[in-house]
């Protein structure tokens, strides 16, 4: 079973049918074959390419807020002469008011992918980048781990090797995916799922 996965699509192509095969103009230079002098890197469509998945990623954040406020009232009735409520001369009446508020929050997140994965090229735009896509599928005795890459490629960044570096792809997309039991045993149940988000506490 293939898992859901959010990489360009197709993650393969076919290379296009080759030409036919004109007859030979007595050169030794094919018209119908690379040049001789040019190496191996990809730049058609159903070529492939190497990537060296180099991803690490490190991020932080922490937040502190302090909020006071304080205020008292006070109000007394030192005499009442010749009018009717004479008992209400000693009263006194106070009021005082303190809130404070104090928050702190930290989050830190790091994230590290090395490996390598060869991709194919799906596309050629027109100003010459590469569209690539590929996924490595390894079983493992009753499960399957998937590995999916998929990006935008500048040629001048392919080496003779034929290689580039996962960070030197635009709108990369990684993926590292399983299934089978083990996959299923870190899932959280759909009945498990419906409580927390109807649960108010």
């Amino acid at each position: 079973m293939t898992t859901p996965t959010s990489v360009h699509q197709p993650m393969t192509a076919r290379p296009e049918p080759a030409p036919m095969v004109q007859s030979s103009n007595g050169s030794i230079y094919g018209a119908a074959t690379r040049p001789i002098f040019e190496d191996r890197r990809a730049r058609l469509v159903g070529d492939t390419l190497t990537v060296n998945i180099v991803e690490k990623t490190q991020a932080s954040k922490s937040a502190n807020s302090n909020a006071t406020r304080g205020g008292s009232t006070s109000v007394g009735i030192s005499s009442l002469a010749g009018v009717p409520g004479k008992f209400l001369e000693p009263l006194s009446v106070g009021a005082k008011d303190d809130t404070s508020f104090t928050g702190k929050g930290a989050s830190a997140a790091n994230n590290t992918f090395t490996g390598t994965i060869t991709v194919t090229v799906i596309e050629v735009y027109a100003n010459g980048n590469l569209l690539v896509s590929g996924e490595k599928q390894v079983a493992i005795n009753q499960g399957q781990e998937f590995i999916r890459f998929s990006g935008v490629v500048n040629p001048n960044y392919v080496t003779t090797s034929n290689t580039v570096q996962s960070v030197q792809v635009a709108d990369a997309r990684v993926e590292y995916k399983g299934s089978g039991y083990i996959d299923e045993a870190q899932t959280m149940g759909w009945m498990q799922r419906i409580f927390m988000n109807i649960l108010p506490f």
